[in-house]
């Protein structure tokens, strides 16, 4: 038996933006971002992480954080960010080292070994958009970041 395709909704919205529809730049960006949120989980498999663990090292690879600070930026509990920490400082990604000016507290660095590891699969990537970047002229460098960066307002008014 045979059914014939949904039909796909009409994405004109309504109420005051009644019958806009996505540009072509609209559409770029939402494919952009769907193919965003599968590198994560994509990534953290070859790694052998868990995506927690994943998005944490994401997080270590630019500032360190103590496991309250970690469970904070992730939304998870202590406890989880705790274990987190745990599995990365078993495999040599991360260390917990001595907080600077309270000594109840330990932050947490990324290993030479993690920054290795995770910069190796990133590495594709980063190439990739540095060679984006390079071939735009600075009048098109000001408009796509401006785009992005109104793009990226427009998403955080959903959360």
């Amino acid at each position: 038996m045979s059914s014939a395709p949904a039909e796909r909704p009409d994405l004109a919205v309504t109420g005051a933006h009644a019958g806009w529809r996505p540009s072509e730049a609209i559409e770029a960006l939402d494919t952009l971002l769907q193919v965003s949120d599968s590198t994560l989980p994509t990534l953290a498999r070859r790694a052998h992480l868990s995506e927690s663990e994943m998005r944490s090292l994401r997080h270590f690879v630019t500032e360190d954080l103590g496991p309250a600070e970690l469970a904070r930026v992730l939304g998870i509990s202590s406890a989880a960010a705790t274990g987190i920490v745990d599995r990365l400082e078993a495999r040599g990604h991360v260390e917990r080292l001595p907080h600077d000016t309270d000594r109840r507290r330990t932050v947490v660095r990324l290993t030479d070994s993690g920054m290795r590891e995770t910069l190796t699969l990133l590495q594709p990537m980063f190439q990739g958009l540095a060679d984006l970047d390079a071939r735009l002229t600075d009048e098109e460098r000001v408009v796509v970041t401006r785009f992005l960066r109104d793009a990226t307002s427009a998403l955080k008014a959903l959360l």
